[in-house]
Protein backbone atom coordinates (compact mmCIF):
# COMPACT_ATOMS: atom_id res chain seq x y z
CA UNK A 1 0.00 0.00 0.00
CA UNK A 2 1.07 3.57 -0.66
CA UNK A 3 2.56 5.24 2.37
CA UNK A 4 3.88 2.03 3.91
CA UNK A 5 7.61 2.06 4.78
CA UNK A 6 9.74 0.48 2.07
CA UNK A 7 11.50 -2.74 3.03
CA UNK A 8 15.27 -2.25 2.99
CA UNK A 9 18.33 -4.38 3.55
CA UNK A 10 21.73 -3.46 4.95
CA UNK A 11 24.51 -3.94 2.45
CA UNK A 12 27.79 -2.57 1.14
CA UNK A 13 28.79 -0.98 -2.15
CA UNK A 14 30.72 -4.17 -2.99
CA UNK A 15 27.68 -6.34 -2.34
CA UNK A 16 25.46 -3.99 -4.35
CA UNK A 17 27.72 -4.38 -7.39
CA UNK A 18 27.80 -8.16 -6.90
CA UNK A 19 24.02 -8.32 -6.68
CA UNK A 20 23.75 -6.22 -9.85
CA UNK A 21 25.95 -8.74 -11.69
CA UNK A 22 24.04 -11.68 -10.25
CA UNK A 23 20.68 -10.17 -11.18
CA UNK A 24 21.81 -9.43 -14.73
CA UNK A 25 23.09 -12.98 -15.22
CA UNK A 26 19.85 -14.44 -13.94
CA UNK A 27 17.81 -12.19 -16.21
CA UNK A 28 19.73 -12.77 -19.42
CA UNK A 29 21.71 -15.88 -20.31
CA UNK A 30 23.77 -13.83 -22.77
CA UNK A 31 25.39 -11.94 -19.88
CA UNK A 32 28.75 -13.22 -18.66
CA UNK A 33 31.65 -11.78 -16.64
CA UNK A 34 35.31 -12.03 -17.54
CA UNK A 35 38.52 -10.51 -16.29
CA UNK A 36 41.59 -11.08 -14.15
CA UNK A 37 40.89 -13.15 -11.01
CA UNK A 38 37.10 -12.76 -11.25
CA UNK A 39 36.54 -16.51 -10.84
CA UNK A 40 38.35 -18.67 -8.30
CA UNK A 41 39.86 -15.68 -6.49
CA UNK A 42 36.53 -13.87 -6.31
CA UNK A 43 37.80 -10.62 -7.83
CA UNK A 44 40.65 -8.35 -6.85
CA UNK A 45 38.19 -6.34 -4.71
CA UNK A 46 36.04 -9.40 -3.84
CA UNK A 47 33.14 -8.14 -5.97
CA UNK A 48 32.62 -11.44 -7.81
CA UNK A 49 33.13 -13.71 -4.80
CA UNK A 50 30.81 -16.71 -5.01
CA UNK A 51 29.65 -16.10 -8.57
CA UNK A 52 31.84 -18.84 -10.06
CA UNK A 53 30.17 -21.43 -7.81
CA UNK A 54 26.74 -20.12 -8.79
CA UNK A 55 27.15 -19.69 -12.54
CA UNK A 56 30.12 -21.87 -13.50
CA UNK A 57 33.27 -21.25 -15.54
CA UNK A 58 31.42 -20.65 -18.83
CA UNK A 59 29.88 -17.46 -17.48
CA UNK A 60 32.50 -16.41 -14.91
CA UNK A 61 35.70 -16.48 -16.93
CA UNK A 62 39.18 -15.94 -15.54
CA UNK A 63 41.44 -14.39 -18.16
CA UNK A 64 45.18 -14.06 -18.71
CA UNK A 65 46.87 -10.86 -17.58
CA UNK A 66 46.36 -9.23 -20.96
CA UNK A 67 43.86 -6.39 -20.98
CA UNK A 68 44.06 -5.81 -24.71
CA UNK A 69 43.29 -9.47 -25.33
CA UNK A 70 40.27 -9.88 -23.10
CA UNK A 71 38.74 -6.49 -23.91
CA UNK A 72 39.10 -7.45 -27.56
CA UNK A 73 37.40 -10.77 -26.79
CA UNK A 74 34.61 -8.84 -25.10
CA UNK A 75 34.14 -6.70 -28.21
CA UNK A 76 33.95 -9.83 -30.34
CA UNK A 77 31.45 -11.44 -27.99
CA UNK A 78 29.29 -8.31 -28.05
CA UNK A 79 29.35 -8.26 -31.85
CA UNK A 80 28.37 -11.93 -31.75
CA UNK A 81 25.21 -11.27 -29.76
CA UNK A 82 26.43 -11.75 -26.19
CA UNK A 83 26.26 -9.16 -23.37
CA UNK A 84 29.73 -9.28 -21.82
CA UNK A 85 30.76 -7.56 -18.60
CA UNK A 86 34.52 -7.09 -18.75
CA UNK A 87 36.30 -6.30 -15.49
CA UNK A 88 39.63 -4.48 -15.66
CA UNK A 89 41.38 -4.69 -12.30
CA UNK A 90 42.24 -0.97 -12.03
CA UNK A 91 41.78 2.00 -14.31
CA UNK A 92 45.56 2.26 -14.77
CA UNK A 93 45.55 -1.10 -16.53
CA UNK A 94 42.82 0.08 -18.91
CA UNK A 95 45.56 1.93 -20.79
CA UNK A 96 46.81 -1.46 -21.97
CA UNK A 97 43.41 -1.86 -23.65
CA UNK A 98 43.10 1.76 -24.82
CA UNK A 99 43.42 0.75 -28.47
CA UNK A 100 40.56 -1.73 -28.15
CA UNK A 101 38.36 0.78 -26.30
CA UNK A 102 39.11 3.89 -28.36
CA UNK A 103 39.87 2.55 -31.82
CA UNK A 104 37.50 -0.41 -31.92
CA UNK A 105 34.63 -0.41 -29.41
CA UNK A 106 33.96 3.33 -29.60
CA UNK A 107 34.24 3.58 -33.40
CA UNK A 108 32.67 0.35 -34.70
CA UNK A 109 29.13 1.68 -35.06
CA UNK A 110 30.35 4.76 -36.94
CA UNK A 111 32.83 2.93 -39.14
CA UNK A 112 30.28 0.25 -40.07
CA UNK A 113 27.85 2.89 -41.27
CA UNK A 114 25.50 2.17 -38.38
CA UNK A 115 25.32 -1.56 -39.05
CA UNK A 116 27.08 -2.95 -35.96
CA UNK A 117 26.59 -1.97 -32.33
CA UNK A 118 28.98 -3.06 -29.58
CA UNK A 119 26.87 -3.70 -26.44
CA UNK A 120 29.88 -4.06 -24.16
CA UNK A 121 30.13 -3.06 -20.48
CA UNK A 122 33.58 -2.54 -18.96
CA UNK A 123 33.89 -2.15 -15.18
CA UNK A 124 37.02 -1.00 -13.40
CA UNK A 125 38.19 0.31 -10.04
CA UNK A 126 39.43 3.88 -10.00
CA UNK A 127 40.82 6.46 -7.59
CA UNK A 128 43.30 6.74 -4.75
CA UNK A 129 43.04 6.55 -0.99
CA UNK A 130 43.91 2.89 -0.36
CA UNK A 131 47.71 3.14 -0.47
CA UNK A 132 47.99 1.13 -3.67
CA UNK A 133 50.65 3.45 -5.12
CA UNK A 134 50.85 5.18 -8.47
CA UNK A 135 50.20 2.22 -10.78
CA UNK A 136 46.88 1.37 -9.10
CA UNK A 137 45.47 4.66 -7.84
CA UNK A 138 44.88 7.22 -10.55
CA UNK A 139 41.54 8.67 -11.69
CA UNK A 140 41.48 8.46 -15.47
CA UNK A 141 37.72 8.44 -16.05
CA UNK A 142 37.96 12.03 -17.28
CA UNK A 143 40.24 10.83 -20.07
CA UNK A 144 37.68 8.33 -21.28
CA UNK A 145 34.95 10.98 -21.07
CA UNK A 146 36.81 12.66 -23.95
CA UNK A 147 35.98 9.79 -26.34
CA UNK A 148 32.87 9.90 -28.58
CA UNK A 149 31.05 6.60 -28.96
CA UNK A 150 31.05 5.48 -25.32
CA UNK A 151 29.22 6.31 -22.11
CA UNK A 152 31.14 6.90 -18.86
CA UNK A 153 29.38 6.14 -15.57
CA UNK A 154 30.68 6.90 -12.06
CA UNK A 155 28.34 5.36 -9.46
CA UNK A 156 28.87 6.87 -6.00
CA UNK A 157 25.81 5.65 -4.12
CA UNK A 158 24.60 2.15 -3.29
CA UNK A 159 21.56 2.78 -5.49
CA UNK A 160 23.73 3.56 -8.50
CA UNK A 161 26.17 0.73 -7.77
CA UNK A 162 23.19 -1.63 -7.79
CA UNK A 163 21.19 -0.06 -10.61
CA UNK A 164 23.54 1.31 -13.26
CA UNK A 165 24.78 -2.06 -14.51
CA UNK A 166 21.49 -3.34 -15.90
CA UNK A 167 20.80 -0.02 -17.62
CA UNK A 168 24.30 -0.16 -19.10
CA UNK A 169 23.75 -3.71 -20.36
CA UNK A 170 20.60 -2.58 -22.15
CA UNK A 171 22.54 0.12 -23.99
CA UNK A 172 23.45 -0.90 -27.56
CA UNK A 173 26.81 0.86 -27.35
CA UNK A 174 29.91 0.54 -25.10
CA UNK A 175 29.55 1.69 -21.49
CA UNK A 176 32.43 2.12 -19.04
CA UNK A 177 31.66 1.99 -15.31
CA UNK A 178 34.23 3.44 -12.91
CA UNK A 179 33.89 2.24 -9.30
CA UNK A 180 36.01 4.16 -6.81
CA UNK A 181 37.96 1.59 -4.82
CA UNK A 182 37.47 3.45 -1.52
CA UNK A 183 33.71 2.91 -1.79
CA UNK A 184 33.65 -0.90 -1.83
CA UNK A 185 33.42 -1.15 1.98
CA UNK A 186 30.82 1.64 2.28
CA UNK A 187 27.77 0.44 4.18
CA UNK A 188 24.19 1.55 3.79
CA UNK A 189 20.65 0.48 3.05
CA UNK A 190 18.99 -0.46 -0.22
CA UNK A 191 15.35 -1.21 -0.99
CA UNK A 192 14.83 -4.94 -1.29
CA UNK A 193 13.42 -4.41 -4.78
CA UNK A 194 16.19 -2.03 -5.91
CA UNK A 195 16.71 -2.23 -9.65
CA UNK A 196 17.79 -0.35 -12.75
CA UNK A 197 18.32 3.41 -12.55
CA UNK A 198 18.44 6.24 -15.06
CA UNK A 199 21.98 6.97 -16.26
CA UNK A 200 21.24 10.12 -18.25
CA UNK A 201 20.81 12.67 -15.50
CA UNK A 202 22.86 14.12 -12.67
CA UNK A 203 21.33 14.17 -9.19
CA UNK A 204 20.90 17.14 -6.88
CA UNK A 205 21.87 15.48 -3.59
CA UNK A 206 21.43 18.57 -1.44
CA UNK A 207 19.52 21.79 -2.08
CA UNK A 208 21.20 25.14 -1.50
CA UNK A 209 21.25 28.77 -2.54
CA UNK A 210 24.78 30.07 -1.90
CA UNK A 211 27.02 27.92 -4.11
CA UNK A 212 26.83 24.91 -6.43
CA UNK A 213 29.38 22.17 -5.75
CA UNK A 214 29.68 19.71 -8.63
CA UNK A 215 31.39 16.36 -8.13
CA UNK A 216 31.17 12.58 -8.69
CA UNK A 217 32.36 9.26 -7.25
CA UNK A 218 33.94 9.09 -3.81
CA UNK A 219 34.40 12.87 -3.68
CA UNK A 220 30.63 13.18 -3.30
CA UNK A 221 30.84 12.19 0.35
CA UNK A 222 33.64 14.63 1.10
CA UNK A 223 31.50 17.35 -0.49
CA UNK A 224 28.45 16.35 1.55
CA UNK A 225 30.54 16.45 4.73
CA UNK A 226 31.81 19.88 3.74
CA UNK A 227 28.24 21.04 3.10
CA UNK A 228 27.27 19.99 6.65
CA UNK A 229 30.16 22.02 8.07
CA UNK A 230 29.35 25.00 5.86
CA UNK A 231 25.72 24.95 6.96
CA UNK A 232 26.85 25.50 10.54
CA UNK A 233 28.65 28.59 9.25
CA UNK A 234 25.53 29.92 7.57
CA UNK A 235 26.46 28.82 4.03
CA UNK A 236 23.94 26.69 2.15
CA UNK A 237 25.63 24.65 -0.58
CA UNK A 238 23.82 22.84 -3.37
CA UNK A 239 25.54 19.52 -4.11
CA UNK A 240 25.33 17.80 -7.49
CA UNK A 241 26.47 14.24 -8.18
CA UNK A 242 27.23 14.10 -11.90
CA UNK A 243 26.84 10.28 -11.99
CA UNK A 244 27.62 10.23 -15.71
CA UNK A 245 30.66 11.98 -17.21
CA UNK A 246 29.76 11.25 -20.82
CA UNK A 247 27.30 12.52 -21.81
CA UNK A 248 27.32 15.30 -19.21
CA UNK A 249 23.94 16.49 -17.96
CA UNK A 250 24.59 20.18 -18.59
CA UNK A 251 21.03 21.24 -17.82
CA UNK A 252 21.14 20.16 -14.17
CA UNK A 253 24.31 21.97 -13.13
CA UNK A 254 23.66 25.05 -15.30
CA UNK A 255 20.22 25.41 -13.72
CA UNK A 256 21.81 25.16 -10.28
CA UNK A 257 24.46 27.77 -11.10
CA UNK A 258 21.74 30.13 -12.31
CA UNK A 259 20.22 29.85 -8.84
CA UNK A 260 23.35 30.02 -6.66
CA UNK A 261 25.59 32.20 -8.90
CA UNK A 262 28.75 30.38 -7.78
CA UNK A 263 30.29 27.08 -8.88
CA UNK A 264 32.98 24.84 -7.43
CA UNK A 265 33.99 21.57 -9.10
CA UNK A 266 35.63 18.81 -7.04
CA UNK A 267 37.39 16.26 -9.22
CA UNK A 268 39.80 13.51 -8.14
CA UNK A 269 41.49 13.64 -11.55
CA UNK A 270 44.46 15.85 -12.34
CA UNK A 271 43.63 19.50 -12.94
CA UNK A 272 45.21 19.92 -16.40
CA UNK A 273 42.88 18.74 -19.15
CA UNK A 274 40.43 17.34 -16.60
CA UNK A 275 36.68 16.78 -16.68
CA UNK A 276 36.50 19.71 -14.25
CA UNK A 277 38.09 21.92 -16.92
CA UNK A 278 35.43 20.82 -19.40
CA UNK A 279 32.60 21.53 -16.96
CA UNK A 280 34.13 24.91 -16.09
CA UNK A 281 34.23 25.80 -19.79
CA UNK A 282 30.61 24.76 -20.25
CA UNK A 283 29.55 26.92 -17.30
CA UNK A 284 31.39 29.86 -18.84
CA UNK A 285 29.66 29.21 -22.16
CA UNK A 286 26.19 28.58 -20.74
CA UNK A 287 25.94 30.61 -17.53
CA UNK A 288 28.64 33.28 -17.61
CA UNK A 289 26.30 36.16 -16.83
CA UNK A 290 24.84 34.25 -13.89
CA UNK A 291 28.21 34.09 -12.07
CA UNK A 292 29.10 36.35 -9.15
CA UNK A 293 32.69 35.06 -9.07
CA UNK A 294 34.95 32.85 -11.22
CA UNK A 295 34.35 29.10 -11.35
CA UNK A 296 36.86 27.28 -9.15
CA UNK A 297 38.19 23.71 -9.11
CA UNK A 298 39.69 21.39 -6.52
CA UNK A 299 41.59 18.48 -8.09
CA UNK A 300 44.28 16.00 -7.18
CA UNK A 301 47.86 17.22 -7.05
CA UNK A 302 49.64 16.78 -10.37
CA UNK A 303 51.96 14.04 -9.19
CA UNK A 304 51.99 10.26 -9.50
CA UNK A 305 49.86 9.10 -6.58
CA UNK A 306 52.13 8.63 -3.53
CA UNK A 307 52.21 5.40 -1.55
CA UNK A 308 52.77 6.97 1.89
CA UNK A 309 49.40 7.60 3.49
CA UNK A 310 50.00 11.19 4.56
CA UNK A 311 51.27 12.11 1.11
CA UNK A 312 48.41 10.31 -0.62
CA UNK A 313 45.86 12.18 1.49
CA UNK A 314 47.65 15.45 0.75
CA UNK A 315 47.44 14.72 -2.98
CA UNK A 316 43.68 14.07 -2.96
CA UNK A 317 40.85 16.61 -2.59
CA UNK A 318 39.79 16.76 1.06
CA UNK A 319 36.81 18.09 3.00
CA UNK A 320 38.85 20.79 4.73
CA UNK A 321 40.01 22.24 1.40
CA UNK A 322 36.44 22.29 0.11
CA UNK A 323 35.24 24.17 3.20
CA UNK A 324 38.04 26.73 3.02
CA UNK A 325 37.52 27.32 -0.70
CA UNK A 326 33.76 27.78 -0.39
CA UNK A 327 34.15 30.27 2.49
CA UNK A 328 36.51 32.32 0.36
CA UNK A 329 34.20 32.17 -2.64
CA UNK A 330 31.15 33.38 -0.72
CA UNK A 331 33.19 36.05 1.05
CA UNK A 332 33.16 34.85 4.62
CA UNK A 333 35.81 33.64 7.01
CA UNK A 334 33.27 32.59 9.61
Amino acid sequence: MNGEPQEVLKTTYREAVREAIRDAMRRDERVFLMGEDVGRYGGCFAVSKGLLEEFGPERIRDTPLSESTFVGAGIGAALGGMRPIVEIMTVNFSLLAADQILNTAATYLHMSGGLFNVPLVIRMATGGGKQLAAQHSHSLEGWFAHIPGIKVLTPATLEDARGMLWTALEDPDPVLIFENSTLYNMEGELPVDAGAVDINHARVCRQGNDITIITYGASLFKVLDAADILEKNGICAEVIDLRTLRPLDDATYLSSVAKTHRALIVDEGWRSGSISAEISARIMEGAFYELDCPVERICSAEVPMPYAKHLEQAALPQTETIVTTVKRMVGTNG
